[in-house]
């Protein structure tokens, strides 16, 4: 398993509020993705920055949901280029199961 995260700076002033309706128009596209194991967004909005956290089976996987049309799609709704980590992810503990 690949852990990826996935962040970008966020336009002065964005609230929680209004970064959540524009991921909620995200949710379809990612529930459709047959490759993704799980994701969660996220909101910081003392530093202005958003983005998710991904698992994927592969690199691979990650890279190719994240290609440079959806780089440019992420410019433009949230005003900044995505920055990306890719971790190798051994072992998961998933207390709420």
């Amino acid at each position: 398993m690949i852990t990826e995260i996935v962040q970008f700076d966020l336009p002065a002033g964005m609230t929680r509020d209004e970064a959540v309706a524009l991921y909620q128009g995200t949710v379809p596209r990612w529930e459709a993705n047959e490759k993704l194991v799980r994701k969660y967004y996220l909101f910081d909005a003392e530093a202005g920055i958003g983005g998710g956290v991904y698992l994927w089976p592969s690199v691979e996987d990650a890279k190719a949901a994240h290609d440079a049309a959806w780089c440019d799609m992420a410019e433009k709704t949230y005003g900044s280029r995505p920055r990306f980590q890719y971790f190798e992810t051994p072992l998961i503990v998933d207390n709420a199961r």
